[in-house]
């Protein structure tokens, strides 16, 4: 394993900051923090004169169009017909071209701000318009009061998606070239004590952090439980090989004179006789540490679990 310490993130397409498009007040507000929101749900309503302007000038462009195509109509005949001239009709021409792109300019400008082209053409102007939420997710943040003008680009709402949160490993220089996509990630998040987590590496950063020298590895959680949130503090171990060795519990070996043992059991008759054998300590696991024996012993060979201390004290009484 690697040890890395990190934090939970989402990714950015995940977080978004809600804007309006136009400067305008806050009419109302339909959500409070921490509610769970669907993509083009309204988050609040804003109005202001410029949104009226703006619909009453494609009112007026889709009028316009409207007489400008009826007036082309009317040339082409004349022209066909070479009771017109050839001038007047491409000067309608170029009118209703003019006519069009104005009308297309203001139709796409409502769409913007989510107002139904079709009822404005129907002379239903809109006083208010919608907020609408971008994505799914939660309410991070409410950052306007109800009647407060807010210009355009301002930040009204930060919404984001927990269900997406992933792991944001750092990885010291001297171990990014064991890491690799794919590999396991086993994690615990420190407000969550109990929580034994796995991820699995799906992107390695190509940029080395400079303080401290790292790199950023992100994991997706396998077994996602509630309440996991972004900017939680992880720790984690990234399993970079995977093989079967020996191991023993921490409390079936014993140091002595530098040394360190474990005891094989083996039954004589109606008494169990424990004899020690040494070995030297690898790698350590949660309660577990890899032992590396010094000598071939048979394959069935029993060990004990636990008190190795008492077994050496009493084999150093002479009396085991």
């Amino acid at each position: 394993y690697i040890e890395a310490n990190g934090q939970l993130e989402v990714p950015p397409q995940n977080e978004a900051s809600v804007t309006p498009i136009i400067g305008a007040n806050v009419a109302s507000i339909e959500v409070i923090e921490g509610q769970e929101v669907k993509k083009g749900d309204v988050l609040a309503y804003i109005s202001h004169p410029d949104i009226i302007e703006v619909q009453t000038r494609y009112l007026n462009a889709y009028n316009n169009l409207k007489f400008e195509e009826k007036e082309y109509i009317r040339q082409k005949k004349l022209y066909e017909a070479g009771v017109g001239s050839g001038e007047t009709f491409q000067r309608a021409e170029a009118k209703v071209a003019n006519a069009r792109g104005q009308a297309t300019g203001l139709k796409a400008q409502l769409r913007q701000l989510h107002v139904d082209p079709s009822r404005v053409e129907q002379e239903k102007v809109y006083h208010q318009i919608p907020v609408l939420s971008p994505i799914d997710g939660a309410v991070q943040q409410v950052e306007v009061r109800t009647g407060e003008f807010v210009p355009a680009q301002t930040a009204m709402f930060e919404i984001i998606n927990t269900h997406h949160v992933h792991v944001d490993l750092m990885v010291f220089e001297k171990d990014v070239h064991k890491v690799k996509k794919g590999q396991e990630v086993h994690f615990t998040v420190a407000s969550l004590p109990e929580s034994d987590l796995t991820a699995k590496i799906i992107s390695i950063s190509k940029n080395c952090e400079q303080d401290p020298k790292a790199v950023h590895v992100h994991a997706e959680i396998s077994n996602r439980i509630e309440n996991l949130v972004p900017g939680m503090y992880v720790r984690g171990k990234i399993a970079v090989d995977n093989s079967r060795t020996l191991a023993l519990p921490r409390e079936a070996i014993e140091r002595e004179g530098g040394k360190f043992f474990v005891f094989t059991a083996e039954k004589e008759g109606n008494a169990w006789s424990f004899k020690p054998v040494e070995i030297i300590p690898g790698t350590t696991e949660g309660e577990w540490i890899e032992i590396d024996l010094l000598k071939e012993i048979p394959e069935n060979t029993n060990f004990a679990y636990n008190n190795a201390y008492y077994l050496m004290a009493e084999m150093n009484k002479g009396e085991g």
